[in-house]
């Protein structure tokens, strides 16, 4: 029994426990990983890093919960692929607002959403939440947390399921990958150079821009490169659960108070 994880705890622990100080939403996505990793890596990776950020914080004495991740995002521009499971934003920030909701009647104020998912973007449910909810929403994608560290521990750049992603495959559920299977990740440039340099944005049809869905070279994927970034952003996910935890609800929230 982990007792920040709720979905592994009972009634009679729940109803026991002194009150939760923050709550952790893991926001994760069913689609394909290239031809080695499982449909669920972006869920097993969100709830792994989240899970290890709580224990850290509450080693350090916080009382953080770790909600159940949502196993689905947005993959509109998946859909050509089998499977893919695809909620729309505005589903999305429907189910984000409810669970917002459920959180507050049960008397817990702080809630980081811990995406998983670069599909899911966010920001703006933050902005329209901020008007209808007593919740105060921090948005947090965990894969970017150790991007200042990221050529210290791996060799190449990528986008998805690359050696990142199947690092922390084969660190976490090895049993799952096949790295054998993998093709090299290779991407088509779009036409338009704009596109290309990035300041025009697409939402990029990925049949069209991958071979198997892949972006980004696995080959030199470790399971201990995967352990290392996990364990980075674990703790300084961890780091920000404690401050946010100690912090007041006062009329300055989330600023520092005015001298």
């Amino acid at each position: 029994m982990t007792p920040w994880k709720l979905a592994e705890l009972t009634y009679g622990q729940v109803k026991d426990a002194p009150p939760y100080q923050v709550a952790v939403l893991p926001l994760g996505a069913t689609e394909p990983h290239n031809l080695h990793l499982p449909y669920g890596t972006d869920t097993f990776q969100v709830d792994i890093v989240g899970s290890r950020a709580c224990e850290l914080a509450a080693a350090r004495g916080a009382r953080p919960l770790l909600l159940p991740a949502i196993p689905y995002g947005t993959e509109t521009n998946m859909m050509d692929f089998p499977l893919v499971m695809n909620l729309n934003p505005s589903t999305l920030g429907r189910v984000i607002a409810d669970l917002a909701d459920s959180i507050a009647r049960h008397g817990l104020h702080k809630l980081l959403l811990l995406n998983g998912h670069g599909g899911n973007n966010l920001k703006w449910i933050l902005r329209e939440l901020h008007l209808s909810t007593p919740v105060h929403l921090f948005l947090c994608d965990w894969f970017r947390v150790g991007f200042d560290a990221y050529n210290s521990i791996f060799e190449k750049a990528e986008d998805h399921a690359g050696e990142l992603e199947t690092s922390m495959g084969l660190a976490y559920f090895p049993k799952l990958v096949n790295p054998e299977a993998a093709d090299a990740g290779a991407t088509r440039a779009s036409r338009f150079e704009a596109v290309n340099q990035g300041w025009v944005q697409i939402s990029r049809p990925w049949r069209k821009l991958t071979t198997n869905s892949g972006s980004g070279d696995p080959r030199a994927a470790t399971a201990q490169k995967g352990e290392a970034y996990a364990e980075l952003t674990a703790e300084r996910i961890a780091a920000f659960l404690v401050e946010l935890a100690a912090a007041p609800l006062d009329d300055d929230f989330p600023f520092q108070a005015e001298s």
